[in-house]
């Protein structure tokens, strides 16, 4: 489900935050849904420990997890997107993919209409 890319230069903390993101403002993580515990996603990743618990607390600062003791670390609830947001993030993916554009170019083009 997630993965890291030793070349990309964000790092792998910040590759995990992004990923777990996309995947609980999908729905592909409902809310409750639990994550991984911090040690076995950071021995499946071959990453240390502390890699895994950063991108979880910013994760939870984001408001988008709630880690609890025994209960480990949950999906809050109310975090997915609309459909129609989702629906038009594939549409334009999909576009951008026909038009032989990457994905820094799509991100790229997307900061563009942000600003």
């Amino acid at each position: 489900m997630i993965t890291v890319d030793a070349d990309d230069p964000s790092g792998p903390s910040e590759q995990i935050r992004v990923q777990f993101t996309a995947l609980i403002r999908s729905g592909v993580l409902p809310a409750e849904a639990k994550l991984p515990p911090v040690r076995q996603l950071a021995g499946d990743l071959r990453l240390a420990p502390g890699t895994v618990a950063k991108a979880y607390r910013e994760l939870e600062a984001q408001g988008l997890v709630v880690t609890g003791r025994a209960a480990g670390t949950r999906v809050a609830g109310g975090q997915a997107l609309p459909a129609s947001i989702l629906r038009q993030s594939r549409d334009f993916a999909h576009a951008a993919r026909a038009a032989g554009l990457g994905v820094a170019e799509a991100q790229g083009l997307v900061a563009l209409g942000w600003g």
